[in-house]
C-alpha cells in the first residue's frame, strides 16, 4: 500500500505524462504541484511508488513514467471525469439531434466521438434482440427493380434493392405490402422468417414470384439486423501518437480491423448504460492491443445495452475521454429513446 501523498504524486505523474510526453521527475512535481515538500521527500514518495510497480524509469533519466498498473490505480481511484464545457455538450447535442436514420446516427456519433477525444472512436450496433418490424415498405424503381425497406421499432431502416423477372405491377404491389405488414408488423425479428414463409401462398398465383423475391430479400434483412456489428472513426488519430507504440502501428491497425476481436474485447468489458470502464494497456494483451487502452461506456436502444467508446495508447487523457463517452452515451440513449 501505498500513502494518500504518495497517490497525488502519482496522479501529477499521470497528468504531467499525458500532457507531455516526457518522463516526470521530483523537481518538476515541486515546481508544478503545490505538495509543500521537499523535492527530497517527492522523491522518496516516487520510490514508494516504484517499489509497487506503479511507474517506471524509462531510461537512465530521474524522471518517470506511470505503468499499466500506474494507469490502472489512477483510473480505479484517481482520476475524476472532468465536466465537458457548454460549448462541447451543446457540439453534441446539435451534431446529434440533426440525425436520421439509426445508421446516421451511430455514424454521425462515432465521428462526434473521435472528433472530441482525438482517439479511434467505436459504436457497437444494437443486438436489436428486443427489436419488432414496424413496417415493411414496397418502392417500385421502374418496371422490374424494387426497394425493399425494412423498419424496425428501434430506428433501423434496412433497404435493399431487387431485380423482379416480371415487370411490377402496382396492384400486384399494394397486395403484396398489405400482405407482408400484416404477416410482420410488431413481430420479434427472430420470429418474422417463420412467418414470411407463408406470405407467398396467400397470394395469387401470379403474385407468388413476386412474393417469393421479397420474402428472401427480407430474411436477409433481418439476419443482417441481428449480426453484432461495429462502426469506427478516427484511425488516423493514431499517427499522432506514433512514438507511443513501441511495438509500431502496424500490429495495432491489424487488432482493430478485426471487428470480432473488438467486440469480444467490449463484451468482457463490465460496462451498462450507466457506468464508463476502462481497459488498460496488458490487460488487452489477448486481443493483441496490449500497447492501447479502451474507455467504454453503454447506451440504451430497443432496450437493450450496446457498448460504445474509445481506444489509443494508454498515455491517454483518461478523466477526459470518460467524460467524453459517458457524455455521447447519455445523449444517445436519450435520442434513440425519443424516436
Amino acid at each position: 500500500m501505498v500513502s494518500e501523498r504518495s497517490l497525488e504524486v502519482l496522479k501529477a505523474i499521470v497528468r504531467d505524462y499525458v500532457a507531455s510526453r516526457e518522463p516526470v521527475g521530483s523537481k518538476s512535481i515541486v515546481d508544478r504541484r503545490a505538495f509543500g515538500v521537499s523535492a527530497a521527500t517527492i522523491r522518496n514518495d516516487m520510490a514508494q511508488l516504484e517499489d509497487e510497480q506503479l511507474i517506471v524509469a524509462p531510461h537512465t533519466s530521474s524522471g518517470r513514467v506511470p505503468t499499466d498498473k500506474g494507469y490502472r490505480v489512477f483510473v480505479d481511484h484517481l482520476a475524476a471525469a472532468r465536466p465537458l464545457s457548454s460549448a462541447q455538450r451543446h457540439a453534441i447535442e446539435t451534431f446529434l439531434g440533426a440525425s436520421g436514420d439509426l445508421d446516421d446516427v451511430l455514424g454521425r456519433t462515432v465521428r462526434l466521438l473521435s472528433q472530441l477525444t482525438n482517439q479511434v472512436a467505436l459504436v457497437q450496433y444494437p443486438s436489436l434482440v428486443r427489436a419488432r418490424v414496424q413496417h415493411v415498405e414496397l418502392v417500385r424503381l421502374g418496371d422490374t427493380r424494387l426497394m425493399v425497406v425494412l423498419i424496425t421499432d428501434t430506428a433501423r431502416v434496412e433497404q435493399r434493392v431487387v431485380e423482379s423477372d416480371v415487370a411490377l405491377d402496382e396492384s400486384a404491389l399494394t397486395e403484396l405490402r398489405s400482405v407482408v405488414n400484416g404477416a410482420t408488423v410488431g413481430l420479434l425479428l427472430q420470429d418474422v422468417p417463420g412467418a414470411l414463409r407463408a406470405v407467398p401462398q396467400q397470394l395469387r398465383p401470379d403474385v407468388q414470384p413476386l412474393a417469393g423475391i421479397v420474402v428472401a430479400t427480407l430474411i436477409e434483412q433481418v439476419a443482417a439486423n441481428r449480426q453484432d456489428r461495429l462502426l469506427m472513426a478516427g484511425a488516423a488519430n493514431l499517427a499522432k501518437s506514433e512514438q507511443d507504440f513501441s511495438g509500431g502501428l502496424f500490429p495495432v491497425l491489424e487488432a482493430i480491423e478485426e471487428q470480432v476481436t473488438l467486440l469480444r474485447l467490449f463484451g468482457e468489458m463490465q460496462v451498462d448504460d450507466i457506468a464508463v470502464a476502462a481497459s488498460i494497456g496488458a490487460e488487452n494483451a489477448e486481443y493483441g492491443l496490449d500497447a492501447t487502452s479502451i474507455v467504454a461506456g453503454g447506451y440504451l436502444a430497443g432496450g437493450e445495452v450496446a457498448r460504445l467508446g474509445v481506444l489509443g495508447p494508454t498515455r491517454m487523457d483518461y478523466g477526459t475521454n470518460m467524460a467524453a463517452v459517458r457524455a455521447v452515451a447519455r445523449y444517445l440513449s436519450k435520442l434513440l429513446g425519443e424516436h
